[in-house]
């Protein structure tokens, strides 16, 4: 008899009694024929039986229901302690998840902090950032607000290591989104997303967009723009992608602001106040260094210095509210005629102006300077509502062979300055 079949016997009382009694009654039956006595000692000893089998199979019942009780209570504990297992497991997981998470953070925050301008933090951040979420498919955006304007624009844009030209240079209509919320975003799906309107989607981008998240980067009160990844599959970007981009945002709008303040503390420090011209330390640091750089590609270079006639005059006349107008009207002018890169234009001091203009030979200097001189004369200026006109004197110094130091080349142009003041003013003299 098998095991399963011994245990529906004992939980079966009329099977166990069934299987008592039809021995039993057998052997009475045998007792009867053979001998009366016999009869009387079976009866009793089967009555015996019967209840000691009887007690036992009430034992054995208590003891199989206390053990499945035990068993379930084992079970219970099991599983409570696969659960625990399981909330450890994720715990661990999750942990790890944050540790990796920090260490990014961490490397991205020393990266970030050893770049001082703008445009080296701009890089370093959007690098990082396709490090992180980047492949060949997803595009960093970087927009920052123009200090001045206030209009949103590109600072950075890349797909996977190179760089990308965005059609929407001030930004889409899921950048205006958070622009005007000032929120994060996640976009599963730009199909379904009933947020938006994909055809006008489709109108403004070229590049196929499906997912994308974006944050804004803010610093305190202070909206910095916004740093944005998109992709052309959908369900690319999940809740916890948005909550680390929101995490590199913060530390990005921190070090995009310290780049800025240094950029303007150092813009403070090498430029004039009053005519935003460079100051003349600056100017003279840098004369050296083009003198040396043309010399050695034996390339022309010249100076011109530049002072208002009867400048006093006008501060005297109009007051110095008035002669700051006549500085500001005069600065504006050098610096729309002498934008070109590499020409350095600056206030040399009071009512002085120098140029240095590198790969510039004497005679194209003093045609400049001509110009220069002429349009100055001809400019209209407002003093006190009356109408009123100022005048240049301009010196032309060039690198020669006899001039190969900047205080050579400085004190020629002044010298050519000081005789055209001598010969009348309004003149360009060179040396």
């Amino acid at each position: 008899m098998t095991e399963k079949q011994n245990k529906q016997l004992f939980n079966n009382p009329l099977l166990l009694f069934a299987s008592i009694l039809i021995p039993l009654a057998g052997l009475f039956l045998l007792a009867t024929i053979v001998q009366h006595k016999l009869f009387l000692f079976i009866a009793i000893g089967s009555i015996l039986t019967i209840l000691i089998t009887i007690r036992i199979n009430n034992r054995l019942n208590q003891n199989h229901s206390i053990i499945g009780l035990n068993l379930q209570g084992v079970e219970e504990q099991i599983n409570l302690a696969e659960n625990e297992i399981k909330k450890e497991e994720q715990a661990i997981d999750s942990l790890s998840e944050k540790i990796i998470g920090y260490s990014q953070l961490k490397g991205l925050t020393e990266k970030l902090s050893i770049c001082l301008y703008l445009e080296d933090t701009s890089r370093t951040l959007s690098e990082e950032v396709n490090k992180l979420f980047g492949d060949q498919d997803t595009t960093i955006i970087l927009y920052l607000f123009h200090s001045k304007t206030g209009e949103l624009g590109i600072s950075s844009s890349q797909k996977g290591q190179m760089r990308v030209n965005i059609k929407t240079k001030k930004g889409d209509i899921f950048d205006q989104w958070i622009v005007k919320t000032m929120q994060p975003l996640l976009v599963e799906d730009t199909h379904s997303d009933y947020r938006f309107d994909f055809d006008k989607i489709k109108n403004e981008e070229a590049r196929p967009i499906r997912s994308l998240i974006s944050v804004p980067l803010v610093v305190g009160s202070k909206a910095l723009g916004i740093l944005r990844i998109d992709s052309p599959r959908e369900d690319h970007f999940a809740t916890e992608d948005l909550r680390f981009l929101t995490a590199i945002g913060d530390l990005g709008a921190v070090a995009i602001e310290n780049a800025q303040l240094y950029e303007a503390i150092e813009q403070l420090a090498i430029k004039d106040g009053l005519t935003n011209l460079y100051l003349r330390r600056f100017l003279l640091d840098r004369v050296q260094e083009e003198i040396s750089r043309q010399l050695r590609k034996k390339n022309e270079l010249s100076f011109l210095m530049i002072d208002l006639d009867y400048f006093k005059q006008y501060n005297d006349k109009y007051g110095h509210v008035a002669g700051d107008i006549v500085l500001r009207t005069v600065s504006l002018i050098l610096s729309e005629m002498f934008r070109e890169a590499g020409n350095i234009v600056c206030r040399y001091g009071g009512e002085e102006f120098a140029i240095l203009l590198p790969d510039c030979s004497k005679e194209k200097a003093a045609e400049l300077a001509e110009k220069v001189r002429d349009r100055i004369a001809g400019q209209t200026i407002i003093l006190r509502r009356v109408k009123t006109t100022i005048t240049v004197s301009i010196g032309v110094a060039s690198l020669s062979q006899n001039v190969a130091s900047k205080q050579e080349l400085i004190h020629l142009a002044d010298q050519a300055l000081y005789k055209a003041k001598q010969s009348g003013r309004n003149q360009v003299c060179i040396a």
